[in-house]
């Protein structure tokens, strides 16, 4: 059975659970996220290493403290976000949504839920803008901010990702090479979000079905007091053992992803994760948040340590990971 084909086992045995369950409500199980201290980065690597390689085999996700992006970047790049997600409808529907660049206004279906995720996008992925940015006119600075802040995660993306290369076996600057942001092949991804205030009549819909992300590693940001966050390893998804992650301003939330689950011959684990809406009492208005997305370049070979899969090019296995997630939806 080839990585595809396990994730594509799971989330219909996640469509057939998470439909059938529900309700929003169900207790949550308590389990550690790790937060890992970047700190002195270079001095401290071979331990920085070794704790990103724990916490991502354990349960696949973790959080970066001192990671080196500055708090006042972050709140700007959030404040572009609401000011891009308060233009009018028409104004963003200029921009639509094309391969991966572009607007969206609940267009994702999961196929854990087979209803839209209630919330809208706009994909940054630099080869593929074009004339999707607004105009100064609309958004005065938003091209020049937000193209900044996407440098910024990409640079601490293949910090993060030097660490797995040193563990995996591979050149220290490995995934660097591989995620090249100067050919017209990169196509990682800055992906902002919204989604949208919920009414008490709209509990049961889901903000984001469960889901896991097809890239090789993925950094989000998140605000204060707009949680709904939830991870599910694999090895507990039969028992739906769902955990909340806390939003804090000062810590970087991150995930393995598909293609570096395939790329490490399936040592390091892409688990479900997905945004339920507020409960009763919780805040219910609007919820925003911003996804970098390290997606090797298209033209990249992926083929890990022990050569355990068939080699494969970035590009055909993003197209096979997107049919084989929704080939159920």
């Amino acid at each position: 059975m080839t990585q595809s084909t396990q994730t594509a086992g799971y989330a219909l045995k996640e469509l057939e659970k998470e439909a059938g369950m529900g309700a929003m409500g169900e207790e949550t199980f308590a389990r550690e996220v790790r937060c890992i201290d970047l700190s002195d980065f270079e001095q401290r690597k071979s331990e920085i290493a070794d704790e990103l390689w724990t916490a991502a085999v354990e349960i696949g996700f973790f959080q970066v403290s001192h990671h080196g992006i500055a708090l006042d970047d972050i709140r700007q790049a959030f404040s572009m976000t609401e000011d891009f997600f308060s233009l009018p409808d028409d104004v963003k529907a200029q921009y639509p949504l094309a391969r991966n660049a572009g607007w969206e206004n609940k267009s994702q279906v999961r196929p854990s839920t087979r209803t839209p995720d209630q919330k809208e996008s706009y994909q940054i992925t630099r080869p593929l803008m074009g004339p999707l940015w607004p105009s100064e006119q609309e958004l005065p600075a938003f091209k020049n901010t937000m193209l900044s802040f996407e440098s910024q995660c990409w640079q601490l993306g293949m910090k993060l990702l030097s660490c797995f290369a040193l563990k995996l076996g591979f050149a220290e600057h490995f995934f660097e090479q591989a995620h090249n942001p100067d050919q017209q092949t990169y196509q990682s991804t800055l992906r902002m979000l919204h989604y949208y205030a919920t009414e008490q009549s709209e509990q049961g819909m889901w903000r984001a079905g469960a889901h896991t992300d097809f890239d090789c590693l993925t950094l989000l940001f998140q605000r204060p007091g707009q949680g709904g966050l939830q991870v599910c390893p694999g090895k507990d998804s039969e028992s739906q053992q769902w955990t909340s992650i806390e939003p804090r301003e000062d810590v970087i939330t991150c995930n393995i992803g598909d293609m570096l689950m395939r790329w490490s011959d399936d040592q390091l684990p892409s688990n479900f994760h997905r945004v339920r809406s507020p409960l009763p009492g919780e805040y219910q208005g609007a919820r925003y948040s911003l996804a970098f997305f390290c997606q090797a370049n298209k033209d990249v070979e992926i083929l890990g340590p022990q050569a355990k899969y068939p080699a494969i090019s970035a590009e055909d296995y993003l197209q096979q990971r997107i049919q084989a997630n929704f080939a159920k939806g």
